[in-house]
């Protein structure tokens, strides 16, 4: 079957379903390859523990999708649904940090650790309100961001640009210590910088944690009404009404390059679908580069590059079916979508240094999922579909011994917090880093984000130095993956970013033919 169509996507993850989703939106015939039996990247849900308990596979919780412009201006019409609480971190003397929508909330809670901090919490989120619009514009926004960068420092003046400046480099440690008194606000902050790659200490992470907790604030972690598969039908939906396809079961083994263009795809089966305008991949940096391209139209130094290419640590998640609510010792974490346990400041310092040092964590920092205290939808009425995860150093392999034993020391840090839980479960299902893989061929060695959020990978740097868009080499291809800025997270930035470039490439090549033709007729050439 020959297929020819405008764009071919690479991969139906969100990323590339977003793209897909412009370019239909242009007028474009967009063809999606996707190498699995079933689209959504990690963005998807699925009966794995018990009957009647949903679980989503692998993210769940989106304060970057509720607040993104991308999937706004899709009006996917999602139902979002929020817990009563945002996220809680348990301490391990057992006291509670908690964030809920109502800053009042926050604010009681955090002046527990210390008197003033739930003030300081305020002043906090006042300053983040301010610039919450732009500062996300900016985050999501091609780089580098020219509008969205000039709104902001309208906002903050010249004064405050330097101060934020100095702030994007802080390590959460030191911005917590700056901004707050006590160790409850903290590690607020440094639990959610966690859900990245970075350790307290490291520069860069100060503002991811600031971040996540100031949306949670602002707009909570809420989940889509019916589980993380809504996102993802939605996608898929709003891009077949346009007129789009998806191919399933086709892993691309190379992109199709005469002249330096990228002209189409060819699949695993020996199928080749060609591309008349662009093809976009959604698929990690190196997979794209040194898999489907090749080194032969590659710079030399951009193949040096690669091999400095870091990706994020790998992860093993559990989900459990749950006969009844936790019984958390801290009835704090009752009412939260997330939390955030096994560790306090020094604790998460530990256990991202073991890391660092290729070492498994005897105590590892779990981020625990309440997914029916958000959404009823996922289980039973009085029962918990639940999920955690933790990290462990990426490797190339790791035995089953290796994950059983891990398994078994992340439900003892929950047993730890809610005693009685394990008599509870009903039913478990476990992803190993290589069973995330297995899943979504993406999810590189357990990777969740596309690779490190550390800053030597960030903005003009992201995947590798002087590749801060989504343009590549090769003309007509376009990175539209996590491993391009602005990295992971559910926000759909990178599709949307690799599908605008490959509009504005097109509508150049347009311009230039049009010049072209009238300068000619100009010179009685024509006609």
């Amino acid at each position: 079957m020959k297929v020819t169509v405008d764009a071919i996507v690479v991969g139906a993850g969100h990323n590339g379903l977003v793209a897909a989703n412009l370019l239909a939106d242009a007028g474009w015939s967009v063809v999606v390859v996707e190498a699995t039996p079933r689209p959504g990247g990690a963005v998807r849900s699925g009966f794995i523990t018990a009957p009647g308990y949903l679980s989503d596979l692998f993210s769940s919780f989106y304060p970057l999708g509720i607040a993104s412009p991308v999937l706004r201006d899709l009006d996917l019409g999602l139902d979002w649904r929020h817990a009563p609480d945002v996220f809680t971190h348990l301490l391990p003397d057992g006291r509670a940090a908690t964030v809920n929508r109502d800053i009042s909330v926050t604010m009681a809670s955090m002046e527990q650790f210390a008197p003033g901090d739930g003030e300081r919490w305020r002043s906090a989120y006042e300053e983040w309100r301010g610039i919450s619009g732009p500062l996300v514009e900016a985050v999501l926004r091609p780089f580098p961001p020219v509008r969205a960068g000039a709104a902001l420092l309208g906002r903050l003046k010249v004064p405050g640009a330097v101060r934020m400046a100095r702030r994007l480099v802080l390590s959460v440690r030191q911005l917590g210590s700056e901004l707050f008194r006590g160790e409850g606000a903290t590690l607020a902050l440094a639990g959610c910088a966690l859900h990245t790659d970075l350790s307290p200490e490291e520069a860069g992470g100060g503002v991811y944690g600031w971040l996540l907790a100031m949306l949670g604030q602002e707009v909570g972690w809420p989940v889509p009404a019916g589980g993380a598969q809504r996102i993802t039908d939605a996608l898929v939906d709003r891009l077949t009404a346009r007129g789009g396809e998806i191919i399933y079961d086709a892993p691309v083994e190379r992109v199709l390059i005469a002249r330096g263009r990228a002209m189409g795809v060819r699949t695993a089966g020996g199928q080749d679908l060609r591309a008349r305008r662009a093809v976009l991949a959604d698929v990690p940096a190196p997979a794209l580069y040194l898999d489907l391209v090749g080194e032969r139209w590659l710079p030399p130094r951009m193949v040096d590059d690669l091999t400095h290419f870091r990706w994020d640590g790998a992860t093993v998640k559990i989900d459990w079916a749950v006969r009844g609510k936790i019984p958390w010792r801290n009835p704090a974490a009752a009412g939260a979508g997330t939390v955030h346990l096994g560790a306090d400041l020094n604790g998460l310092t530990r256990y991202s240094a073991e890391l660092a040092t290729d070492t498994v964590p005897d105590k590892p920092f779990l981020l625990f999922g309440q997914m029916t205290t958000a959404d009823p939808r996922h289980s039973p009425p009085g029962t918990e579909s639940a999920w955690a995860y933790t990290h462990l150093p990426h490797r190339e392999h790791w035995a089953a011994g290796e994950i059983e034993e891990h398994v078994a020391r992340m439900e003892a840090v929950v047993e730890e917090h809610a005693p009685g839980f394990g008599g509870l479960v009903a039913g478990r299902n476990v992803f190993s880093p290589a069973g995330l893989e297995r899943e979504n061929p993406s999810l590189v060695g357990g990777s969740l984000g596309g690779g490190t959020s550390a800053a030597f990978q960030q903005l003009f740097l992201r995947p590798v130095p002087g590749l801060g868009r989504a343009d590549t080499p090769v003309d007509r291809l376009f990175l539209a993956g996590s491993s391009a800025h602005p990295g992971g997270g559910v926000h759909g930035a990178p599709g949307a970013n690799a599908a605008r470039a490959a509009l504005a490439r097109d509508r150049r090549i347009a311009g230039s033919v049009y010049r072209a033709v009238i300068s000619a007729a100009h010179r009685g050439v024509l006609g």
